[in-house]
């Protein structure tokens, strides 16, 4: 009686021995954001259009038409004029020589400035690290740039670092997606992801249209975080992540090709930025919120936008479900004034939602993929962020990868950040650049070139 009771009692206690181990994992599946800082360059290193224009005639390989389109660029951007640059550039005007000691300054500045503050707002020790995933991908260093901030902060030896390039403006979600996998085996472990890119190397010399577009839109920044799964430290935290879907179209040529690092027919080094960018982007977007929608969104409006595409003829373009419904703000990345109103567009957005990246990209320009963690701050210098309000993440990468999240606000936020010096400026009047009001003739397509008469002036 005994045997028989024992054979129908151990399918019982394996079941709550699994349920009890899927609980204990549960648990220890959070990923809570406790701070982030971004990074401030100092004023000496300013890239308004002024400079981009001398630094651009600089360049011996361009002739009029290049100077002309690249200049309508810069004036049709969106990008102000106070963003920033890497110092070999800006101060040493060395953009087609740049050195080894270039790339690792600008790292340097960027590493210690954000994890400075970072430890120092938090009150979490170097030694407390568990998990350090740097991302940057225009520069591979050896040793690694994990080891470079390991050697400086004298981390612990038993600390995991992974070193990720080549992952473009999505970069930071990929490194949370990592830390976020990491947490579910190791418990109450601290973690630092820290994301930016290297420009001082980097900047386009040759004269290929695709591959110029890079200099007009990407600048210096980017932002340090540091995370925690441990459920103790939530009271600390500011947002816990709660959904998180990766794409990837690399398998497309088109999609590959779209974004990708060359060299030209001169042996001039760039980024290329092709028109098939906006259809790679738009596909793996819309393959992107395929699978992340129904995590996010309220049953409700799943139901009510299946029904309503029902009552459309076949052929008719269908309308995405309401974003709004399961989100409070959208965190788009600023990768440039059409990339912001394309979204805009298909997700039928308002002004207020697509503020925070215009802004960014205004005051910032193209961070890469520190850009996200801008337009975080500006919404928490506005103090649009509170308790229980969601957030979701959009951002675009070479590869081509779209990689959206969705976070939850864990308290009121109202932190300065950054923005603390020029949020009350925001937004301006108008965004028109101020070279247009000397410049625009630029845009009208009769110019006629010999007007070029400012070459000499910034030459001087």
């Amino acid at each position: 009686m005994e045997s028989f009771v024992a054979i129908y009692l151990l399918p019982v206690f394996y079941t709550i021995f699994l349920f009890l181990k899927f609980l204990r994992q549960w648990r220890n599946q959070r990923c809570y954001m406790i701070h982030y800082e971004c990074y401030l360059p100092p004023e000496d290193r300013l890239l308004n259009s002024e400079m981009c224009a001398k630094t651009i005639l600089r360049n011996k390989n361009l002739g009029l038409e290049e100077y002309k389109f690249l200049l309508q660029t810069i004036v049709n951007s969106g990008i102000g004029e106070q963003t920033y640059g890497p110092r070999n550039i800006v101060l040493d005007s060395r953009e087609e020589r740049p050195t080894l000691l270039d790339s690792l300054a600008e790292m340097d500045e960027f590493f210690f400035d954000t994890l400075d503050k970072l430890f120092m707002k938090t009150g979490i020790s170097p030694l407390e690290i568990d998990v350090l995933v740097v991302n940057v991908s225009l520069l591979s260093t050896q040793p690694s740039l994990t080891a470079r901030i390991v050697n400086h902060y004298k981390m612990r030896p038993d600390i995991k670092t992974f070193n990720l390039s080549g992952m473009g403006c999505s970069a930071s979600l990929v490194a949370i997606d990592l830390i976020q996998h990491l947490f579910k085996i190791h418990k109450k472990v601290f973690a630092l992801v820290v994301s930016t890119e290297s420009m001082a190397p980097n900047w386009y010399c040759g004269k290929e249209r695709s591959m110029m577009l890079s200099n007009c839109l990407f600048r210096s920044g980017g932002c340090s975080m540091l995370f925690t799964n441990n459920r103790d430290l939530k009271s600390r935290a500011i947002l816990e992540l709660k959904h998180m879907v990766r794409t990837h179209m690399g398998s497309s040529d088109e999609a590959y090709d779209c974004c990708i690092q060359m060299e030209d027919n001169l042996g001039y080094r760039g980024f290329r930025l092709t028109k098939g960018l906006t259809k790679a982007a738009s596909q793996a977007f819309a393959e992107n919120l395929g699978v992340l929608l129904p995590k996010m969104l309220p049953l409700w409006e799943l139901l009510r936008y299946v029904a309503h595409s029902r009552l459309f003829n076949e052929g008719t373009k269908r309308k995405i479900p309401n974003l709004k419904t399961g989100v409070d703000h959208l965190c788009i990345h600023p990768g440039g004034r059409a990339v912001i109103d394309g979204l805009g567009k298909s997700l039928g957005l308002t002004e207020r939602d697509l503020e925070p990246a215009r802004m960014t990209l205004h005051r910032f320009g193209n961070t890469s993929a520190g850009g996200l963690w801008y337009v975080l701050g500006y919404m928490e210098a506005k103090k649009r962020l509170k308790k229980g309000e969601k957030i979701l993440m959009i951002s675009l990468g070479a590869g081509f990868k779209c990689n959206n999240c969705v976070w939850e606000v864990l308290r009121d936020l109202d932190d300065g950040n950054v923005w603390k010096d020029c949020i009350e400026s925001y937004p301006p009047e108008t965004l028109v650049n101020e070279f247009m009001e000397k410049y625009g003739w630029i845009n009208d397509e009769d110019a006629n070139f010999a007007r070029f008469e400012f070459a000499n002036e910034f030459a001087n």
